[in-house]
């Protein structure tokens, strides 16, 4: 969004400041041609008032046009009087002396204002001149009779030095527009940046949400942005709310499952035949049906509420205490090493259901030994290993274990469903979860989870 609106700020810039580099170099030029055709009309004026008729088809200045970019020869300045229409051969135009022994020929004249016509000539020199021509009627006095003859006027400027000043402008004219452009870039960027930084600073927010550092948008924002993180806020609120009433109705409906399957196992307990062990068999099969799927609804939950962080030390050591005292018969030693500041970025239930879990199998199993130990992986992940010093499982039992929740040995109390539902809560959360052999010569349970920044 950040180059797109840059992007097209200085594109929009660009073509407008070209544009009005064209008009300003068109207006200069246009000014500069303007005063150097006022100075050739200035300089024709001065030319026809200095002129007299002395001869038939001749005429002379008499000295009173005096000029010295005249004088010089070639100097890019002529003048040049022709008879307009010359009744002998022998007329020759009278010229200044710049032309030397040249004469100026005009290319096409366009007509102007004050019976003039303009044009352009190439010069002795080969300059490129600007041409001025003008028709005037002169006395000449015979016998005490004035006769008018008519003469064409002309003369002619270098437009070099005038196309220098226009060169010379139109360079200066770019480096300042160039130097321009490019401070106008650098505000536009800064703008740009700063003009969106409220929004960045949503974003940030959102990260640190979603990665549980905060519950919810925190910090000042403008007018513009503030109905946006309010709209946001109690998006998330609502979402939490929504979350935590599913939980509830949840755990509701369990202990209305539970209840009634208890009843029932206990009434089938105390009665013998066929038809009470059916009952118990399958009042068994629903008991653990129930846990699996209610634990499956309870995280699949869990994942839409955003800003959910959950320290890994704290859990994992209390679970270590609780449990060992939940098995004082085997003595059990367990070993917790964590990375400090080590969290998952997920719900502190789930994350319990899964350690506690792996934990609790671990005790029913070690000889006398339990190792846990956690810590950073690349990717934003984090791993958990649970290894313990008992007898393990073969790699068939382990799948078995793992993807059907199959009970292994009856003599160990329990459902049989806790690996299966630490499969499912980590595969929710997009982690995985894996048995290997252990460095104490049990089994190791290893996690791969999110992990929160």
């Amino acid at each position: 969004m950040t180059f797109r609106l840059i992007a097209g700020a200085v594109v929009w810039s660009l073509l407008c400041l070209v544009a009005g580099g064209f008009v300003l170099s068109n207006i200069f030029r246009g000014s500069i041609q303007e005063s150097f055709d006022d100075q050739l009309s200035f300089d024709l004026d001065g030319l026809i008032a200095a002129a007299e008729v002395d001869a038939p088809e001749h005429v002379s200045l008499q000295g009173r046009f005096a000029d010295p970019r005249f004088e010089r020869v070639f100097s890019g300045w002529y003048w040049q009087i022709d008879p307009d229409m010359p009744q002998s051969a022998e007329a020759q135009p009278e010229t200044s002396r710049s032309l030397w022994d040249q004469t100026v020929i005009p290319e096409s004249l366009t007509p102007g204002g004050n019976n003039a016509m303009w044009g352009y000539a190439v010069g002795p020199d080969r300059q490129r001149l600007r041409v001025l021509v003008r028709r005037i009627a002169l006395p000449r006095t015979a016998q005490g009779i004035e006769i008018p003859e008519t003469f064409r006027f002309t003369i002619a400027g270098d437009v070099t030095e005038m196309e220098s000043d226009v060169a010379g402008f139109n360079r200066t004219l770019f480096w300042w527009f160039a130097a321009f452009s490019l401070g106008l870039i650098a505000a536009i960027a800064i703008q740009v940046r700063v003009g969106l930084m409220p929004l960045r600073r949503v974003s940030e927010a959102l990260a640190r949400i979603r990665e549980g550092r905060a519950r919810r948008l925190e910090g000042d924002f403008p007018a513009e942005i503030a109905p946006l993180a309010s709209e946001l806020n109690s998006l998330i609120a609502h979402s939490a709310e929504v979350v935590g009433r599913a939980r509830a109705h949840v755990a509701n409906l369990a202990h209305f499952l539970k209840t009634p399957l208890t009843v029932l196992a206990n009434e089938a307990a105390a009665s013998s035949g066929s038809l009470a062990e059916t009952v118990i068999r399958q009042v068994t099969s629903m008991r653990r049906q129930v846990d699996h799927y209610l634990a499956r609804a309870r995280a699949a939950g869990a994942l839409d509420v955003l800003g959910s962080r959950t320290e890994v030390g704290p859990v994992l050591s209390d679970l270590a205490r609780v449990l060992k005292r939940m098995h004082p018969e085997k003595d059990l030693w367990i070993d917790v090493d964590v990375s400090p500041g080590l969290a998952f970025r997920g719900e502190r239930e789930d994350f319990e259901e899964m350690a506690g879990n792996l934990v609790d199998n671990a005790c029913k199993w070690a000889q006398g030994k339990i190792a846990i130990t956690a810590g950073p992986l690349d990717g934003g992940r984090f791993f958990l290993t649970v290894e313990d010093d008992g007898s393990g499982l073969a790699p068939e039992e382990r799948s078995r274990a793992v993807e059907r929740g199959e009970r292994l040995d009856e003599s160990v109390p329990g459902t049989g469903l806790g690996l299966a539902i630490v499969s499912d809560i980590a595969k929710l959360y997009g982690g995985r979860f894996t048995l290997g052999e252990a460095d104490l010569g049990g089994l190791s349970a290893q996690l791969e989870l999110p992990r929160a920044a």
